[in-house]
């Protein structure tokens, strides 16, 4: 099976990493997560990127906040798919790493997720490497399952109460 590779701009990003690494975990993906900067560590983040495939990467997960090119100094080095995480900083909430993230040029794209949207740049990895994998299919076909079965059942409760 192919893995994820999640990078982060800074340790700071680690609780919405976190939560990507966790749902991997949940579908048994194997990933590797790694502090890379697009702007301190760039030859590090580029050698990461060019070797991605080569390396065994099917994916790869980028969280970012305030200027956030990580994800697009990625994407500019492989054809690897790129999903963005633009993360929440003190100044403008995140809506700066959201444009950061989102606004790629032609030719250079990057999946974008919810600023701090670990969980759903991980579930989109999973979607991606299911699409050659049935026994992955098959476990997100589940969740989605668990997912609805979780809300009726809240819906249920909520109409008992009123």
């Amino acid at each position: 099976m192919k893995k994820v590779g999640i990078l982060m701009g800074s340790d700071s990003d680690l609780p919405i990493v976190q939560k990507a690494a966790d749902t991997l975990k949940t579908f048994e993906i194997p990933f590797e997560v790694h502090v890379y900067s697009a702007h301190r560590t760039p030859e590090q983040a580029r050698d990461f990127a060019l070797h991605a495939r080569e390396n065994g990467f099917g994916a790869i997960i980028a969280a970012a906040g305030m200027a956030a090119h990580l994800a697009g100094a990625i994407a500019a080095n492989t054809t690897l798919p790129v999903i963005g995480i633009p993360c929440k900083s003190s100044t403008l909430d995140g809506i700066d790493a959201l444009l950061s993230t989102v606004q790629m040029p032609s030719g250079i794209p990057v999946a974008t997720v919810a600023i701090n949207g670990g969980v759903n740049a991980a579930l989109l990895c999973v979607e991606i490497l299911a699409v050659t994998d049935e026994a992955l299919a098959r476990k997100l076909d589940e969740k989605r399952k668990s997912d609805a079965l979780a809300v009726l059942e809240k819906d249920a409760a909520i109409a008992s109460r009123l």
